[in-house]
């Protein structure tokens, strides 16, 4: 059977989670959902490599909705994300899922914030968590939560976190999971600690690896704009404002510049806040749901302090910086372009090392970066890009 032909119906699932999909504006799923959603049903325990944007969170959250008795008032699912950014995400995405069903609770437990309200949501019986590895064992030493009845454990982002210093505490969590039926492992990239995490835990399990293929990767236009350090700011908002773009999400490499590029927008009269490590985690939390609920245009971060913001409609991505690793970048621009939507993003760049930078990531990734540049008009033109001039030999 074509990929494109399959549907969520042709994978067997409930008429409430159907409706649900139908009712987000999803009728195909995407090749990680096709190969992990049945395996999932059927108890087994999978490791998927797939890239970002290419739908994992319902890949594991449909079969474990799917796989939850609403008449036991016990935790029968478990989720582990690296930040709590990702699993107030994940947590979002699973109660959308939830929408006709009766019954069902997701709790989200992360550290920043108070461990009684936690507790109480805890007191409300959810049957599936969503946690960090250290707030969900704080949780379980105080016996907020208990194991016995968990069916499903997902690690998300385990390369991740399994490179932030979670290990001990993952393979602690799993082990005092006695009854659990299947664990899945998702990935961007699969570590050597992902992998010894699976020779220690997974039995018979579904490899699943999905490439970066055309049609997984997000329609997103590339573009490039040189132009002098001095002129990075004016040109970004210039940009924004020449486009009317409404839904815009910038990067910094650093909190220091990530907090000054905010204060010159703001002074610019944008409608702008911005995310990084110095920010209390409340008024991040403030921030990105502000940003969720489109109640803010502009949305400036660092790479740590964005992770877990999943929004369908950004329109634009800028790197203000040109990202350190190659994997930022792609990671960075694909908040946008999803959900089948068209995307765009941009590169400013202020010197020559961040050019050499950007050429050797679009080499990586096999990106098409287009170098633009603002023509007599105050339009974006193709950048004419001059060959080099031949090297004349001298006579001797």
């Amino acid at each position: 059977m074509e990929t494109s032909n399959i549907t969520f119906k042709d994978l067997g699932l409930s008429d409430e989670l159907l409706k649900a999909l139908e009712k987000k504006g999803y009728g195909y799923p995407t090749t990680i959902q096709q190969q992990a959603i049945p395996a999932f049903l059927q108890w087994k325990d999978v490791i998927a490599k797939a890239p970002t944007g290419t739908g994992k969170t319902f890949a594991f959250g449909i079969p474990m909705i799917e796989h939850i008795d609403p008449e036991l008032q016990e935790v029968q699912g478990l989720v582990l994300a690296p930040t709590r950014e990702l699993a107030i995400q994940i947590g979002d995405e699973l109660r959308s899922l939830l929408t006709f069903f009766k019954g069902v609770r997701v709790a989200v437990l992360y550290g920043g914030a108070g461990i009684v309200g936690q507790a109480k949501q805890l007191e409300k019986k959810p049957q599936i968590v969503v946690a960090t590895p250290g707030r969900l064992m704080d949780h379980y030493n105080r016996k907020n939560i208990r194991f016995d009845k968990i069916q499903t454990v997902v690690l998300d982002e385990a390369d991740r976190m399994l490179d932030m210093g979670f290990f001990k505490d993952v393979t602690r969590i799993i082990e005092k999971v006695k009854n659990r039926k299947n664990l899945g492992l998702f990935s961007a990239t699969i570590s050597q600690e992902v992998m010894t995490v699976s020779w220690m835990y997974q039995r018979d399990e579904v490899e699943i690896t999905v490439e970066p293929k055309k049609e997984d990767r997000p329609d997103i236009e590339q573009y490039s704009i040189t132009v002098t350090p001095l002129e990075k700011a004016e040109t970004t908002l210039r940009l924004i404002r020449t486009h009317g773009f409404e839904r815009v999400m910038i990067f910094c490499n650093t909190k220091h510049m990530c907090q000054r590029l905010c204060d010159d927008f703001q002074r610019a009269g944008a409608d702008c806040q911005c995310i990084h490590g110095d920010i209390r985690q409340s008024q991040r939390e403030k921030t990105m749901q502000q940003y969720r609920d489109g109640k803010l245009a502009i949305l400036i971060a660092t790479d740590v302090a964005s992770r877990g913001i999943d929004v369908d409609d950004v329109e634009c991505v800028i790197n203000y910086d040109v990202p350190e690793e190659n994997e930022y970048y792609v990671h960075r621009i694909g908040r946008t372009g999803r959900a089948k939507r068209k995307g765009v993003a941009y590169s400013i760049i202020g010197n020559f090392p961040e050019k050499a930078k950007l050429d050797e990531i679009a080499k990586f990734s096999n990106y098409k970066i287009q170098p633009m540049t603002f023509g007599e008009n105050g339009n974006l033109v193709e950048e004419v890009v001059k060959a080099p001039a031949p090297v004349k030999r001298r006579l001797r």
